[in-house]
């Protein structure tokens, strides 16, 4: 996988926007980074998802996938190695991170507004 394929598959996600953070691109549905590309250097990606789906991407894959270092990491924040990784596993990991950081439908109008105040 190319930091370019990478690009397009975060792109494709509906909403997904490219922008900038701390030097590298990165990718946000409804203002909330998903994704990120080149950190902590080129050929790298990293997917913010939740701790459980982390771990489970990282025994499946561990070749492919690793916590980042520190609060970020135990918080889910992922990194993949990009020439390790297949494509369907980055979809995979990006189709996650995106439904984490999509924007919710309202909960029924905030439960049809608490069941009118009871």
């Amino acid at each position: 996988m190319t930091d370019d394929e990478f690009r397009a598959m975060a792109l494709s996600l509906a909403g997904a926007v490219e922008a900038s953070h701390m030097n590298h691109p990165d990718f946000r549905v409804g203002g909330k980074i998903f994704a990120t590309l080149e950190y902590p250097r080129r050929g790298w990606g990293m997917v913010s998802l939740t701790p459980d789906e982390q771990s489970l991407m990282v025994q499946a894959e561990p070749d492919v996938f690793s916590p980042v270092n520190g609060a970020w990491g135990r918080g889910g924040a992922t990194l993949i190695d990009l020439a390790a990784a297949r494509k369907r596993s980055v979809r995979t990991a990006l189709a996650a991170a995106w439904r984490r950081r999509a924007p919710k439908p309202r909960t029924r109008a905030v439960a049809t507004a608490k069941k009118r105040t009871r």
